[in-house]
């Protein structure tokens, strides 16, 4: 049979075009978006650690290595895998040729927006410029590819009750991921959270990330599930308890993790269950952790360079894989009834969240901040001396332009830029304060004036005058901050003391952004 040029270019271009079908969410399930089946998580956690490498790298990014791909995806496939999770990447590197490979394999990959060095901190939680930046990176980076099934924008960031104000700074990073996918006319890819299974916290939790507008709100929820060891029961084990306390879920919730080993070695007999009508009405499937056997002893296989050797876990999970026969539910009979909209939960003594949220991070504010002002930081002091200093300077003014409150909901102005700014910004207050007297802009050399420019070019108009009752919100636009909270939760920005005039020309700047004018002035 002779071809013409034209026919085999279309054969080409098709054997290009050709991949897996992108997977939607509705309601509290995944369907494929070719023909509205319902997808089912058959997972694995697929990311090495990375004892000895000869670098000091933070992670091994598991994508960017055909080679280690086209080794480990056969076994992935051996266990009727089509979702791997993995914790970190590095987004200067290319992942076509993995991603290809799993494409290929039918596989799709659910990515921690995070890295170790990058990440929402229970401690101490925020969501700065520079999280969005490593966030956005990844997120330009891994769209481009149609078995991306999700991103999580955090890791078991709250672990228990004394921490659950760090909520909201991840519900801002997955409601601005979801408004950067959308300003850049990228697929809108699901953004989630996965969650540790504290008792305390696991339902408020899940009703949190699941509740608001859908430009707010997660798109799915995963919890990390540990609690079937060795032979358990749907009764015993705590997953029935688990299916009726998610049972109001109208969002996607699967195990972002599962596979207790304190019985070695592991049978999987929850695969079973899980996929059983006694849960998948609830739940979604899950992913397995993990897929590498190192030292905490989860590991499916053994690597040895290019050498594979499967572990009793890997044969036991390919079997009970290899039993389960879930009910496939189709997304048109869904359309129909539908999941009701959750409320957020109350605040109370086991969970301390606001519902108001932090602000978009603007490199312009931050920018402009640095520009424009006259007493910094000098540049020979360590950030490691950062903390003194703050400690020095907000020992004498009110530093709540620059923190953020998640209990409170209470979110400073300049909350997301660099330390380095936000410190200046805080010298520069004391130094107005003073009148400008040069002796306050000292702090034993660790202050030094600047020539600050009046007028940088990204904030050279803005609004005439700022209304210091101008509504903002931080909830749903997140491009405006708040130092206060009013009685109908919506935030206002406020004044604090030693307002001069740079403080009105950025909380003027910050209105302007919230609005989007169009008709700006010179001040």
């Amino acid at each position: 049979m002779r071809f013409s040029v034209t026919s085999l270019a279309l054969l080409s271009l098709a054997s290009v075009a050709l991949s897996v079908p992108t997977v939607d969410v509705y309601d509290n399930k995944f369907y494929y978006s070719d023909n509205g089946s319902q997808f089912y998580i058959r997972g694995v956690a697929y990311q090495k650690d990375t004892s000895g490498l000869k670098t000091d790298a933070k992670f091994v990014d598991p994508l960017a290595d055909e080679d280690s791909c086209k080794r480990d995806i056969p076994y992935l496939k051996e266990l009727n895998t089509n979702v791997v999770r993995v914790y970190a990447l590095n987004s200067s590197d290319s992942h076509d040729a993995c991603m290809k490979l799993l494409d290929d394999a039918g596989i799709y990959v659910i990515a921690d927006l995070s890295s170790p060095d990058e990440s929402i901190i229970t401690t101490n939680p925020s969501w700065t410029l520079d999280l969005y930046q490593r966030y956005t990176d990844v997120i330009d980076e891994m769209q481009q590819y149609d078995n991306v099934l999700g991103f999580f924008a955090g890791n078991e960031v709250i672990t228990n009750k004394t921490n659950a104000d760090a909520a909201p700074f991840i519900k801002a990073a997955i409601r601005d991921m979801k408004g950067y996918m959308s300003d850049k006319g990228y697929r809108g890819i699901p953004v989630g959270y996965s969650a540790n299974d504290d008792s305390g916290t696991r339902v408020n939790s899940a009703d949190y990330f699941a509740c608001g507008d859908d430009d707010i709100k997660a798109d799915f929820y995963g919890i990390n599930m540990y609690e079937w060891c060795g032979s358990s029961t749907f009764e015993t084990s705590g997953y029935e308890e688990r299916t009726k306390e998610f049972s109001n879920l109208s969002i996607p919730i699967f195990f972002s993790e599962y596979g207790c080993n304190e019985v070695s070695p592991r049978k999987f007999t929850e695969v079973a269950t899980l996929f059983s009508d006694k849960m998948t009405d609830v739940w979604t499937g899950g992913i397995v952790y993990m897929y590498f056997e190192e030292a905490n002893n989860y590991g499916l296989v053994s690597v040895d360079g290019d050498t594979v050797s499967t572990l009793d876990d890997f044969n036991n999970l390919k079997s009970e894989m290899g039993e389960i026969h879930p009910t496939s539910a189709k997304q048109s009979d869904a359309s129909a009834s539908g999941t009701s909209s959750l409320a957020c939960p109350s605040a109370g003594s086991n969970w301390g969240a606001a519902t108001n949220l932090p602000p978009k991070p603007s490199k312009d504010v931050c920018d402009c901040l640095e520009d424009s002002l006259k007493c910094v930081v000098d540049n020979d002091v360590s950030s490691k001396d950062y903390g003194d200093l703050f400690a020095s300077v907000c020992g004498l003014i009110d530093c709540s332009d620059i923190n953020a409150n998640g209990t409170s909901g209470s979110y400073g102005l300049f909350s997301f830029c660099s330390p380095k700014q936000k410190l200046s910004y805080l010298l520069n207050k004391y130094y107005e304060g003073q009148k400008g007297d040069k002796s306050a802009c000292d702090f034993s050399g660790s202050a030094t004036l600047a020539s600050a420019t009046s007028a940088a070019s990204t904030c050279s108009s803005v609004l005439s005058a700022a209304s210091a009752g101008a509504t903002v919100s931080g909830s749903k636009s997140g491009t405006s901050a708040t130092s206060t909270k009013s009685n109908s939760g919506a935030a206002h920005a406020v004044a604090p003391p030693f307002v001069g005039s740079l403080e009105v020309y950025f909380l003027t700047l910050l209105v302007a952004l919230s609005l989007g004018s169009a008709s700006l002035v010179m001040m």
